[in-house]
């Protein structure tokens, strides 16, 4: 397989990763939303620290972080592609 192919694959897999870790992202909010949008002492002005919130937000935290690294992984494949 001709490197500019090997590399277009491997770009093509981490832009599918990064829109699966985005995905997850979204979802765990909208859970820790939900789940923050029954109380019904939820409100604009009041914010509940449950032993929850520090579950999703840790999960959040380490997809962000994930991210990022394949996000860095990319820019890096691309710049390899730069170079003759």
């Amino acid at each position: 397989m001709p490197e500019i192919q090997s590399r277009e694959l491997i770009a093509a897999d981490l832009r599918m990763l990064i829109s699966q870790i985005e995905t997850s992202m979204r979802r765990t909010a909208t859970v820790m939303d939900q789940e923050h949008g029954s109380d019904p002492e939820g409100s604009a002005e009041v914010f509940l620290l449950d032993d929850v919130t520090p579950r999703y937000a840790t999960a959040i935290a380490a997809l962000d972080a994930r991210r990022a690294g394949l996000g860095h992984a990319l820019e890096c494949l691309s710049e390899s592609g730069n170079t003759p």
